[in-house]
């Protein structure tokens, strides 16, 4: 995490021009001459801080050579401790220089190479500790099938005679149907989306359609899911209560209430603007009908490539405030979707058993729980170097890079603890620090472009 502050505080004195109050090498002035600002401070800060981290790479690739790591683990180190002082000399380039284009650019890739040096090492000293030789795929994915003894059914409630706690009743119903515990962080990705797009410039209706539409058309593509998971559902554990695999609510009406969602989302997208109309349709048929009927029974990469129903939000967003699809929104959907995987994983090995119940080929099914852990590991490392370049953005500040440090660290601890731990509950926590990384990180985006 050492690099990866390094490389977001150098990335925010850079577009803050912070850099320019100490414009020498490598201090102030005539190069020796303390700070005098907290600007120049800070500037310095950094530039001890690349010596302290620096250090501590080097006693990593020292003990990996003394040690027996196999041989691409010191590889890696490898890279990552050549790439060092040439990160170093750019940085110092460009600080006394001023130099902009190529240089900098140039800097932040680098950077990016020692931070991925470094994610490789360990995700490869992780499973050479760690893994468990027994663990291999479960099964092909081409003979993946349900078990003989299925899970029964849960009863179908019994609906109450009084008739406002019937109609209290199945309205809880359909209000799961819509999968609520996803509205509110598909809702943060549109508003981060908005923010990057607008900065403090946002209109309230603007902000206020693209929500509605946003919550209409989670509520119209979760409804479709269940509907068309409905016989897989009976099968699961986690979801045998759900309504309509215990029947509380028929599919002919599941049906005329997605369809209703959805009529109601496009109106509402279509009253910003015609753009944000198409891709809520697009977002609303890629997870009910792609994901839910193509990704997801047929292939191990289905919570990857899925990544796209989760990302499109992004560009919902910013196209509500500019009409088009632009380059924050997409930075901003990237991120999302490296996220996905690295947060999807961890309830895949909570409840891999389950999944298999269901036919489904996820990754711990497939592959095995090893390597699951380590493709968590590498998703969240593209997750950090997706966060960084969206730290570019010229509208965001100390409070993101802040947060994607702090929580960012304490996803990385999660997902450690995942593989020196291999239980249920170290993966349902991974799960929820990725969940609190991503929600921390997209307010942040919202702070900072909408409010300070």
């Amino acid at each position: 995490m050492g690099v990866y502050l390094l490389l977001l505080v150098g990335t925010t004195i850079a577009v803050t021009d912070a850099v320019e109050t100490c414009a020498a090498w490598p201090a102030c002035g005539d190069g020796l001459t303390l700070p005098t600002t907290a600007a120049g401070a800070l500037v310095v800060g950094h530039r001890l801080a690349a010596v302290v981290v620096g250090l501590l790479v080097l006693a990593a690739g020292i003990a990996a050579w003394r040690t027996d790591s196999r041989r691409r683990v010191r590889a890696a180190l490898g890279i990552s401790l050549v790439c060092y002082p040439v990160q170093a000399a750019l940085g110092a380039v460009v600080a006394t220089t001023g130099a902009a284009g190529l240089l900098p650019a140039a800097h932040l890739v680098v950077g990016m190479v020692i931070f991925g040096g470094l994610v490789a090492a360990l995700a490869w000293t992780l499973e050479a500790e760690t893994g468990d030789p027994s663990d291999g795929p479960v099964t092909d994915p081409d003979t993946l099938s349900p078990p003989e003894a299925p899970v029964e059914p849960a009863e179908r409630p019994s609906l109450p005679d009084d008739p406002v706690a019937r109609v209290r009743t199945v309205a809880g119903a359909y209000f799961r149907l819509t999968k609520p515990r996803l509205m509110w962080l598909l809702c943060l990705v549109a508003s981060a989306g908005m923010g990057l797009a607008a900065g403090t410039g946002l209109s309230a209706r603007t902000v206020v359609l693209t929500l509605l539409g946003g919550v209409l058309s989670i509520g119209a593509s979760g409804t479709f899911n269940h509907v068309l998971e409905r016989d897989v559902d009976r099968r699961m554990s986690r979801t045998s209560d759900r309504p309509l695999a215990t029947d509380v609510v028929s599919v002919r009406n599941a049906l005329a209430f997605g369809a209703l969602l959805t009529v109601g989302s496009l109106v509402a997208f279509a009253a910003v603007n015609w753009l944000v109309a198409v891709l809520g349709l697009v977002a609303i048929v890629f997870y009910s009908v792609i994901y839910t009927l193509v990704l997801k029974p047929n292939t191990v990469q289905n919570t990857v490539l899925g990544g796209a129903a989760g990302a499109l939000p992004a560009l919902i967003g910013w196209a509500a405030v500019t009409g088009e699809v632009g380059l924050g929104g997409l930075v901003l959907a990237a991120v999302i979707f490296l996220w996905t995987p690295a947060h999807f994983y961890n309830l895949a090995l909570a409840y891999k058993d389950d999944y298999a119940r269901g036919g489904f080929p996820m990754m711990p099914v497939v592959r095995g729980e090893t390597e699951t852990r380590k493709h968590i590991l590498w998703w969240l490392g593209a997750t950090f170097v997706g966060a960084g370049v969206l730290a570019t953005w010229s509208a965001l500040g100390w409070l993101y890079v802040a947060t994607a440090v702090v929580l960012g660290a304490a996803f990385l601890w999660a997902v450690v603890r995942l593989h020196v731990d291999r239980t249920e509950s170290a993966a349902f926590r991974a799960f929820h620090a990725s969940n609190a990384y991503l929600g921390a990180l997209l307010l942040a985006v919202v702070v900072d472009t909408l409010v300070i």
